[in-house]
This record gives C-alpha cells, structure tokens and sequence, in this order.
C-alpha cells in the first residue's frame, strides 16, 4: 500500500464524483453493469476474487467482506483484525492467507467457515502477497521492513525472509517457481526464485514513477506494472527488456491481465479503468471507462471475463495540524461500494 487509503494521487476528489468529464469513456466494450452497496466504515486496499467457488474477498479496515459474485450479498466475513491489505489463497480450497498490516502478521482463515486458525509473524507492514503454486508457499512484502517473509503454508511457518532494495508493493508469480515485484522507492522491478529463495535480478522501470499494482501474461513472460504519472511499463520477465511504455490512468494500484482476450487493466484513482490491447505483441489502449473517483483497486474473475473496482465517498480533508500536518480525507461510513465491470 502506497499510503493509508492509497489516496495520494486523487486527494483532489474527496467529492467522489464519477470521473470528470475530460475522462469521458473510449468507445469499447466494458461498462459498469452492477453496484454492491456493502456499507461499514474505514478504508481498504486489495481484494480477489475466487472464481471457482463464486467469492470476492474484500479487505476492508479490520475485516475481510466475503461477496456472493452471484449476487452481489455478504456471505461471511473475517474479522479482529488490526489493518487489512490483502488476501490469497491456497490451490487446495482449505486456507486462505491475509496481511494483516496493523498486526504485523498473516493471517490464516478456513476457507469453509472463514474462522481464523493461525497467526505467523511477519516484517513490518505485510502488504502486497503471492501464492507461490510450485512451492506451497505464500509470500507477503513488507512495506515498512523493505523485505519478504516467505511462509511454508504446509508447515504454516516461516521459512525464509529476504532483503530488498526498496518498499515492496505487488508481487505476480508465474505457477513455476519465479516471483516479481514492484519497488516502490526505487522505480525498478525484483525477480525472485522461489525455490532458491534468493533475488535474480533487479531491473530499472524507464519512465515510470512510484510502481504499484502488477500483473503477469503467463504464456508471453510479459509484465505489466502501473506507475503514477500515467504509466504502465510492459516488461519481458525474462530479461528485464522494457517493451512498451503505455499511457493509463492516473492514481493506479491494481493491475489485471486477461489471457482469454489479451487484455491488461489498471484501476486509476482519478475514477477510471484503463483497458490496454495486448493482441499481436501491439500495446494499445482500448478504452478508458469511468468508474469512480477512489476506484484505485481492482480483482479480476478469470472465470466470468468481469473485474470488481472498490471505490467510498470521501469526507472532506481536516485541518492541519501540529501533529497532522498533512491530513487525509477519510471514507464516509455506509459509502463502501463494489462496482462490477464487464461486458456490455
């Protein structure tokens, strides 16, 4: 997480107004066809969603919101928490994994009863997470530790926690052992072995600033990390190569890659998503859809081609203070809402 709600870039629109109209949508083929009013307090970051059981984990301040994809309705939640980020699972339908930030820990629920069956230790600040599928292993980057704790989740236990050269932020994974992430306070790319436990490579990201979300074309090896200033750097994960430099929306934190429809997104904070072609090795955007101002994050159901945008209306900004001299907009209680995206 760049920041507490992730709001740096759109502190400007506490309003929450839909995205203004210089933003208005590219002729393309998404819209938003759906919106989950799941109501509460506080903030949030990363949410997933598990195709194959018809769930959208939500992280939400001190809880996880478990959503019915089917209809849009609470199911459950995780709760007593100290400060959600993000939530993966495991590929054998029994654990699910979550930062808990606040605590310094990951969190492991039962994906039946969504009771909490264990607490491991992390760095500072566990953020962004990977399921590493060749390993069992879940890998949560600590944002404040600079560093990784890499957790055995048959033994739930750590078994390794490697150094960084910068604050973490999302990881992608390839399902063979080879783990990237975004470093935030370097604007460069790490790769890691999974079953080395160890870095490979570190990788400069041209023309991008303060990296985020990030996203992976499996079959192609291509990244795809989402930067302020409107940047979505395409990387061969192999190489290090930059291979296109394409304009999205600004305020990104989440990235999503299509392999069906060769489709890559980003979730923008100014309340856009950028949708971005991927199709013969061309990067072109294909349609920059209004979603809302605060809409930052972002999952994507593999199964069912539709992407969930979590977006509040915003309180206005306190006064500075001595002790606060930079205050952030805080998220209207009951405000807490997921947009469905898809197809028209």
């Amino acid at each position: 997480m760049k920041m507490p709600l992730r709001l740096a870039a759109v502190g400007v629109l506490a309003g929450c107004a839909l995205a203004p109209a210089g933003l208005a949508a590219q002729a393309g083929p998404y819209a938003v066809v759906d919106k989950w009013v799941l109501g509460g307090e506080g903030g949030w970051d990363y949410l997933l969603a598990d195709s194959a059981n018809h769930l959208l984990y939500v992280t939400h301040a001190t809880r996880v919101e478990v959503v019915d994809t089917t209809t849009g309705k609470p199911v459950g939640a995780i709760t007593g928490l100290k400060g959600t980020h993000g939530v993966v699972l495991d590929d054998e339908g029994k654990y699910g994994f979550i930062s808990d930030g606040g605590g310094n820990v990951v969190v492991v629920f039962d994906r039946k009863t969504f009771a909490i069956v264990n607490r491991i230790p992390a760095g500072t600040n566990p953020d962004g997470m990977a399921w590493e599928p060749s390993t069992k292993t879940v890998w949560a980057f600590n944002g404040r530790s600079s560093d990784v704790t890499v957790i055995d989740a048959v033994g739930m236990k750590t078994v390794a926690t490697i150094k960084l050269s910068g604050k973490p932020e999302f990881p992608a994974v390839d399902g063979k052992g080879a783990i990237w992430v975004n470093i935030e306070t370097k604007n460069t790319l790490v790769k890691l072995d999974a079953k080395t436990l160890k870095q490979t490579a570190e990788w400069p990201l041209a023309g991008c600033e303060s990296p985020s979300g990030l996203a992976i074309d499996r079959e192609h090896r291509h990244l795809f990390s989402v930067c302020d200033g409107r940047k979505m750097p395409v990387t061969d994960g192999d190489t290090g190569r930059q291979i296109a430099l394409v304009t999205i929306g600004e305020g990104p934190d989440a990235a999503a890659y299509d392999a069906k429809d060769q489709l890559a997104f980003s979730s923008n904070g100014e309340g856009t998503l950028s949708i971005v072609s991927t199709a013969g090795g061309k990067f072109t955007t294909l349609q920059t859809l209004p979603t809302q101002a605060t809409g930052r994050t972002m999952a994507f159901d593999f199964a069912t081609g539709k992407a969930y945008v979590v977006v509040a209306k915003m309180g206005p900004k306190p006064a500075p203070t001595a002790a606060t001299p930079k205050p952030r907009a805080t998220a209207l209680p009951g405000t807490f809402t997921v947009l469905v995206i898809a197809k028209k």
